[in-house]
């Protein structure tokens, strides 16, 4: 396997989705928060882990967009800074060891997956490649179905602006766009722009 067959299958999964659905923040909330509720955090995490093909739309929502209301690992946390180091230096052992850690803490983080998928792809582990394969698909799914990119209202939506680079990956959006920015309301709307080509990605910053 190459880092290319990796975005060409990710390329695969986010092209073809259809399905748009306009997101409810408060109820995501409220339905994680719910042990009665199907998309209650737990009953999600158990399924994403053991069944991540089996996952709907709605349940990819809640997952991906359920991070605004869970504690999450930071950029800044010392084991992700340990986890990107060990990455960047070709050390699959530990870029294993130090994803496998936060992946238990923080399952649906995209840059965690992402590494893990490349460093398993570097020693050939298919199993586990195709694994966390299917589980970045349910989250790069649920952010394609939050809009078409065509227009400001309706702006993909992303978590992070790690998340946004990932999002521009997976639609071929490089160097050659420019991009400009503006604060609208629960986050900042960036507008990558080339000739009379525009994609508009709303980052998210939720406070309610």
């Amino acid at each position: 396997m190459k880092y290319i067959f990796l975005l060409y299958c990710l390329l695969i999964s986010v092209s073809g989705f259809g399905q748009k659905s306009k997101i409810d923040f408060k109820r995501i909330e409220k339905n994680l928060q719910d042990s009665k509720s199907p998309y209650n955090y737990e009953k999600l995490i158990f399924k994403f882990r053991g069944l991540p093909k089996s996952i709907d739309t709605l349940e990819a929502q809640h997952l991906y967009y359920g991070r605004n209301f869970k504690k999450i690992v930071s950029t800044e946390d010392a084991d992700f800074k340990n986890l990107t180091e060990a990455f960047k230096n070709k050390d699959w052992e530990n870029s294993i060891k130090w994803g496998k850690v936060l992946y238990y803490k923080d399952p649906t983080n995209l840059d965690v997956l992402l590494i893990l998928l490349r460093t398993y792809d570097a020693r050939q582990d298919a199993s586990n490649f195709v694994y966390h394969l299917s589980q970045f698909r349910v989250l790069a799914d649920a952010i394609k179905s939050s809009g078409d990119g065509k227009t400001e209202k309706t702006a993909y939506q992303v978590n992070t602006v790690g998340d946004e680079y990932i999002l521009l990956n997976m639609l071929s959006i490089g160097q050659d766009y420019t991009r400009g920015s503006k604060a609208v309301k629960d986050g900042m709307l960036d507008i990558w722009e080339k000739e009379d080509h525009k994609i508009y990605i709303k980052v998210l910053y939720l406070d309610y």
